[in-house]
């Protein structure tokens, strides 16, 4: 464990969890491995998830995770629309890396029989459709925990450019270890660590969430530009959303 890590914990007074500002004071310029370690001792084990898509960039945040300490839990939103690629790498990277604790979250079937039983909800009303198979799901998941952990980087642009390293996030603490890492950075944790890339990445896809809100990204383009494709819509809502 971290020095930095050690001092945290030292500092804070269980069961009382630091403030997000004060987190955020120390770790802004600590590596993504100092603030998941920063993390477990502020929070502790048994309330600390980390959240994936298991999406284009997400292997690099698990391999440092599971670096740290594989049997931290994470959650993964399996929202009914995904792709079958992105449920087989899931399982690659469970594998690979050693994750011992990654728990599948489904929307309630109950929720999608009312609000969307034609399953064409992700046309009329990207947002709703968003929020019955990703934010909602989200909140239950995090029931049980005060501070969870997410792969956003501030060079992915929009609201992401100016995030702290650690936020307030109504009763939790969110972590964004990855937020001052660089594309460069990430491809080496790629390559060091032998990672396998998501088996969309071949075929154009920079950014993969939902089948029918994601497509191929031209080179000229953003990494994002792919999602939600001629809509204002720029976030699915876990990260707009504070969860109850």
């Amino acid at each position: 464990m971290s020095t930095l890590a050690h001092r945290l914990s030292a500092e804070r007074t269980p069961p009382d969890l630091p403030s997000a500002d004060e987190l955020d004071r120390a770790l802004r310029d600590a590596s993504p491995a100092e603030i998941i370690a920063a993390a477990l001792q502020a929070v502790g084990r048994e309330r600390l998830a980390v959240v994936s898509s298991f999406g284009t960039e997400s292997a690099a945040l698990l391999k440092v995770t599971a670096d740290v300490d594989p049997a931290i839990p994470v959650i993964f939103l399996d929202t009914g629309w995904l792709f079958e690629e992105t449920l087989a790498y899931r399982d690659t990277l469970i594998a690979k890396l050693g994750l011992r604790d990654v728990r599948s979250i489904k929307p309630l079937e109950q929720d999608l029989s009312r609000e969307d039983p034609d399953r064409e909800l992700w046309f009329s009303d990207p947002d709703a459709c968003c929020r019955i198979r990703k934010v909602e799901p989200l909140a239950r998941a995090l029931a049980p925990f005060s501070g969870w952990i997410n792969g956003r980087k501030r060079f992915q642009g929009g609201a992401r450019a100016t995030m702290a390293v650690v936020e307030a996030d109504g009763v939790r603490l969110k972590f964004n270890p990855f937020a001052n890492v660089s594309p460069q950075e990430i491809e080496a944790i790629y390559k060091q660590a032998d990672l396998p890339p998501h088996p969309l990445v071949a075929s154009g896809y920079l950014s993969v969430g939902c089948m029918p809100c994601s497509s191929r990204t031209s080179p000229d383009e953003d990494a994002r530009a792919g999602r939600w494709r001629g809509r204002a819509k720029t976030e699915c809502g876990i990260h707009t959303v504070k969860p109850s």
